[in-house]
């Protein structure tokens, strides 16, 4: 793989990790009102769940990229520690 593409796809999921968390907020205010109001949460905590289970895989595979990348595998590490800092 080029040094382009993998940048490419690493900013990409960059990006769709980044979009996720957005929407993991939103969602957890969505299952907050359902609750508070006394409806039914079942489909809004689905699909929290959902979304929960999404950006953990895309944070496992941003680390196989940049383990694919020629990174360190101090770097790699450092990267899963930030990520596990930037925890929802």
């Amino acid at each position: 793989m080029n040094r382009a593409w993998e940048q490419e796809h690493l900013d990409q999921a960059y990006r769709h990790i980044a979009e996720l968390k957005v929407r993991i907020v939103r969602q957890r205010a969505i299952v907050k009102y359902a609750l508070d109001t006394g409806q039914r949460s079942e489909m809004a905590e689905s699909l929290l769940d959902a979304l929960e289970g999404s950006v953990r895989l895309f944070e496992k595979h941003r680390i196989f990229l940049l383990s694919c990348s020629g990174s360190s595998s101090a770097s790699v590490a450092a990267q899963a520690g930030q990520t596990q800092s930037l925890a929802i």
